[in-house]
Order: structure tokens, then sequence, then C-alpha cells
């Protein structure tokens, strides 16, 4: 039975005793691994992979293959060149079974590239999430906080919204109310849009009677 596995980027047909050159895996001489990505199995095709199949195989040695050389040329006024050698590091393994099923059970260490990193160390090399920062409490109005402010909800028609705008614009007491003037009143309605509501709910006399107490 043959299969074709994938490893390092590339596709390998193995049979039970093939010995192969495949890129570096993490793991020693005498120890086996099993490779888990398997393309096909005998007549069967995987979607892309199979299944539950897997192979087996005995790590003989770390070897590095053939060397290859690099050579570039440029060919300017002051051009240059430069030579490197470059051997691949490579792992040398003999096939010694292929599982149709049964693979993901064996308990046998996965083919894992050197360069790969397992799962852990991504999980323990991850920053940890910054604690959601809880949303600062919202200053209260420094003017609705200041010693000796009233109550302007005492008025008719004012609620909380309409409180917290006289508050912006500075009114914090009955007796400011009770001394507004007709023009106070026209500026008052027009920047706050109060639309004629302080005439109307009767603002002025309601608070110089709050203002007495």
């Amino acid at each position: 039975m043959f299969a074709v596995i994938k490893t390092g980027g590339k596709q390998y047909k193995v049979q039970s005793g093939d010995l192969l050159r495949v890129e570096k895996l993490a793991a020693e001489a005498g120890e086996t691994v099993q490779f888990n990505e398997i393309l096909m199995i005998g007549a069967q095709v995987g979607t892309p992979t199979v299944a539950g199949a897997g192979v087996q195989a005995e790590v003989v040695d770390q070897i590095k293959g053939d060397k290859v050389i690099h050579f570039v040329k440029r060919r300017r006024k002051h051009g240059s060149q430069r030579t490197k050698g470059h051997r691949q590091q490579l792992t040398l393994v003999r096939v010694t079974d292929i599982l149709e099923n049964g693979a993901d059970k064996s308990g046998v260490k996965a083919a894992i590239g050197a360069g790969s990193v397992s799962g852990a160390a991504v999980a323990a090399a991850a920053p940890k999430k910054a604690a959601a920062k809880k949303p600062a409490a919202k200053a209260e109005a420094p003017v609705a906080a200041a010693a000796g402010a009233d109550d302007l909800k005492k008025l008719s028609g004012v609620g909380p919204a309409l409180e917290k705008k006289l508050h912006a614009a500075g009114i914090t007491t009955f007796a400011q109310i009770a001394a507004w003037t007709e023009a106070d009143v026209a500026e008052m309605d027009e920047k706050l849009s109060f639309k004629g509501r302080i005439e109307r709910e009767g603002w002025i006399a309601q608070a110089a009677d709050l203002a007495k107490g």
C-alpha cells in the first residue's frame, strides 16, 4: 500500500520501508513520528486530507542537503558581485507503517517542522488582553455640586435635562431666576431654546417664592 503525504510544503509518495529526506523535523534520531497530512492512501483520495489516516516513520538522522551556490553580479559603473552558499537542513526518515484509520488515536508524536511553533508556545507568547477599561464615571456638573445650589427641579416643568441646561448656563439658584429681567428672559429663551417656557410656566414668580424658603 502507498500513501501521499504532505510535509514542509512538499508532497511525497511513500511505501513502508522507504527512506526519505524531508524538511527538518523537530525530533531526535531514533524517535518515531507520524505524518498526519495524508492526501491519498491507496485508492482513497482526501478532501483535502484523508480523515483518520497517518504515516509513521522513524527518524534516522538530522542531515544537510547539497550546497547550493547563489551568485549575484551587478553590471554597473560601480558594480558588485556576491557569492553565497547554502545547505538546507533536512531530516532523514524511514517509513515504518501506513495507517488507513485510527491515526488520530495512535499517540505517536506528530511530525512537526523544526521551524513550526506549537499551539502551547503560541498561547504562552501571546500578549495578555488588556483588561477592559471601565468607563470613567461621568463627572458631576461642577455647578450642580457647588455648595448652595438649589434644586431647580422644583420649578414647574423643570426636569433633570432642563436643570442640567440651566446649570450649564450658570443658573444654580432660585434667587438668580427671580431676579431675571425681560432682557434676561429673552436671552435665556433664545440661548437654551425654552420657546417661551419661562413665562408660560411662571418660573420667575415660582423662583421668588422658593427663594424665600
